[in-house]
């Protein structure tokens, strides 16, 4: 009875059997699991082939576009804006009137100006009347011609001198003088041929003339629109790398999609510091059709053409490796059913920062390793 007693139910060992069972293959599958991913895992490259094209190595320099001859006019003589005669926008001829200033006199200098009208008017008074005796006289034989020449000409120089203080007194009352009208201060007249870009007076605002204590007062700005240059500046890293002449790409902001040719006519001997960097200026003369209205000023950059090559092997420089002074890509070999490559060294050329030129050690048409494939990123999408 004891024996029968300890002896297990058939219930009892299916679930001791089917306990082992499971441990069994847990244990198996945490083997296979550790086993598959200590093995190495397949990576596929993308495969990129060897390409012709051109490659350009450019620097870039941002700057604003502005004319080459932008002329300050300033006045000759003091006063007040009497008229403005044009505006911003307008173009002139050089001679044309932009503004009339009207002089305000010093009091000194005019009364002064009158004293000296109403003294050469006494000496002319006294003259004529000496002119008209020693003419009388000499008709009646009384005197000798040469104290009649001497007479005519005191008459003639009192006179000069009437109208010389006139003039003066003209000039300082009004700035003009009824001889020198043709050539007055009092107005304004551009220098060149150009736009207005600038008219920083109104009528009513008093200016002093330039000189050689003072720059004066500007009336107004004019420039040439039809000769335009790029003004920007370069970083020390890449002055080194550009001289006179080299042809330049310009982006003017303001206008899209459009580019113009321009060529470097300055670099700047000498740099300046700004913000930590040195920086030194350039400028090119740009090549803008009459058709495409450009502003004063217009923010631009300038793509310098440093080296070019044309019709050359080109791959993308991210799948060329470099160890020490020899660059080498891997060459596809076998792609199915897994990917094979052959180490192949290449001489290399000229770079743009996205593809390499190719000199040696490859043909056009070659399939070489690319990128890693990232099977986790989305495929694109297959054209209906």
């Amino acid at each position: 009875m004891e024996s029968s007693a300890k002896k297990k139910s058939p219930v009892k060992k299916i679930f001791s059997i089917i306990g082992v069972v499971l441990i069994a293959v847990v244990v198996v599958g945490i083997f296979v699991f550790l086993w598959k991913k200590s093995q190495p895992k397949e990576v596929i490259y993308e495969i990129v082939e060897v390409v012709e094209g051109d490659i350009e190595n450019a620097t870039v320099a941002t700057g604003k576009v502005s004319p080459r001859d932008e002329v300050l006019i300033k006045p000759q003589i003091a006063g007040i804006i009497e008229t403005v005669l044009k505006e911003a926008g307008d173009f002139v001829k050089a001679g044309e009137v932009i503004a009339t200033i009207q002089v305000v006199p010093e009091s000194a200098q005019l009364s002064g100006a009158e004293s000296q009208l109403n003294i050469a008017k006494i000496n002319l008074n006294l003259s004529s009347a000496d002119y008209n005796r020693q003419k009388q006289l000499f008709d009646k034989g009384v005197i000798a011609k040469e104290e009649m020449d001497k007479a005519e000409a005191d008459y003639k120089k009192a006179q000069e001198d009437a109208e010389n203080a006139k003039d003066n007194l003209d000039i300082i009352r009004t700035g003009v003088s009824k001889k020198t009208a043709k050539y007055s201060n009092t107005q304004i007249r551009s220098t060149i041929d150009g736009m207005i870009l600038d008219i920083p007076v109104k009528v009513g605002n008093s200016v002093i003339q330039s000189n050689n204590f003072n720059e004066g007062t500007t009336i107004a700005t004019v420039a040439n629109m039809s000769d335009m240059i790029f003004i920007g500046k370069v970083d020390e890293t890449e002055v080194g790398r550009i001289h006179t002449g080299m042809p330049i790409k310009l982006s003017i902001g303001a206008i899209d999609n459009k580019k113009f040719d321009a060529s470097l006519e300055y670099v700047a001997p000498k740099g300046v510091e700004e913000n930590g960097a040195i920086l030194f200026e350039i400028k090119a003369a740009a090549q803008i059709t009459d058709t495409i209205s450009i502003r004063a000023g217009y923010s631009a950059n300038a793509q310098i053409i440093v080296a070019n090559a044309k019709g050359v092997l080109t791959v993308p420089e991210s799948t060329v490796s470099f160890s020490n002074d020899s660059a080498f890509v891997y060459i596809l070999k076998e792609e199915t059913p897994k990917q094979v490559f052959d180490k192949q060294f290449i001489k290399v050329g000229l770079s743009n920062g996205i593809n390499i030129e190719v000199k040696s050690g490859l043909t056009k048409g070659q399939k070489i390793r690319g990128n890693e494939v990232d099977e986790k990123a989305p495929k694109p999408e297959q054209p209906k």
